[in-house]
């Protein structure tokens, strides 16, 4: 049934995640930038859901550089946690700020319906953790910033991301992880590791659950779940992958329509009217408004 009728879960997103987490086995998280999405997502069966900044960013024509508002990606997550009802981890970058922002930022997300956020130590404006140039603020300066968001939050979890590893190595990446989670953080995000061997050293030496980014075109080689688990990894991310894959397509059409001017050779490739409906629940909104018509008409 439509969200508009039906009822939440009654645990909140976090308990479901840190449950998720607690579990054997790893949790794949499809980066998810919008509601229709994230419904597609849940019907393929995935359990939680990512939402990037970078896809947000890029959805908006931005680039990934923190420019988008607390206000614009609050509206947009709780778009997705209520069409979706699944728990969401969400990029937050460098938190909106310094502790008082912190703070706010997550009353605001967990008042979304976020699962978890996710802030990174970086020195504004951020960059993607997998380019050059990244600077990243003290430890001990992040460590505030975990310990706001942990004052602040009910059952939110929180991810701490650590861009150390192009900067100062990897075994700056673990002293900055383990104090981390020290000061609080629920779960430990190493960015940008480069080798299976930084992977499997990062899980033995980080005390905490972790997270990898399985993102395209970045520092990292593809690298299965199914391996990521093995090493000891709780959570592993593919942030941008569907906003990727759909740009390529839209790019694809939309030259067809250039060239020639109908869009049938691509009717076969196509979502169809069907499926989308079926998708966001068309009918059950009809079924809805029906039995509240009749109601009125008694």
């Amino acid at each position: 049934m439509t969200w508009l009728v039906s009822e939440a879960s009654s645990d909140s997103a976090g308990k479901r995640l840190k449950t998720l987490i607690e579990r054997d086995g790893i949790i794949k998280a499809p980066g998810v930038f919008n509601a229709l999405v994230g419904l597609s997502a849940k019907k393929v069966g995935f359990s939680a859901a990512y939402f990037s900044g970078a896809a947000f960013s890029a959805s908006m024509g931005l680039p990934d550089l923190g420019l988008f508002t607390l206000s614009e990606l609050a509206d947009n997550v709780r778009t997705i946690v209520r069409a979706t009802d699944l728990p969401i981890i969400v990029d937050i970058d460098t938190g909106f700020g310094e502790t008082l922002n912190v703070m706010r930022t997550i009353r605001e997300l967990e008042d979304a319906g976020a699962a978890a956020v996710q802030m990174e130590d970086q020195v504004m404006p951020k960059k993607c953790g997998h380019l050059d140039g990244k600077e990243i603020i003290s430890a001990q300066e992040m460590i505030e910033k975990i310990r706001a968001a942990k004052s602040s939050r009910k059952e939110m979890l929180i991810v701490a991301r650590t861009d150390a590893k192009a900067i100062a190595g990897i075994d700056e990446t673990i002293r900055r992880a383990n104090l981390y989670a020290e000061a609080g953080a629920d779960v430990i995000f190493p960015e940008a590791l480069q080798t299976e061997e930084e992977f499997k050293l990062a899980a033995k030496e980080i005390r905490a659950p972790l997270l990898a980014n399985m993102t395209e075109f970045g520092k990292t080689p593809y690298i299965s779940a199914r391996e990521f688990e093995a090493w000891g990894y709780k959570i592993v991310i593919y942030p941008v992958t569907a906003l990727r894959v759909a740009m390529k397509a839209v790019e694809g059409v939309f030259a067809e329509l250039m060239q020639s001017g109908t869009q049938k050779t691509w009717v076969d490739d196509m979502q169809t009217r069907k499926e989308l409906y079926e998708l966001i629940r068309y009918h059950d909104y009809e079924a809805a408004d029906k039995a509240f018509a009749t109601e009125k008409h008694r």
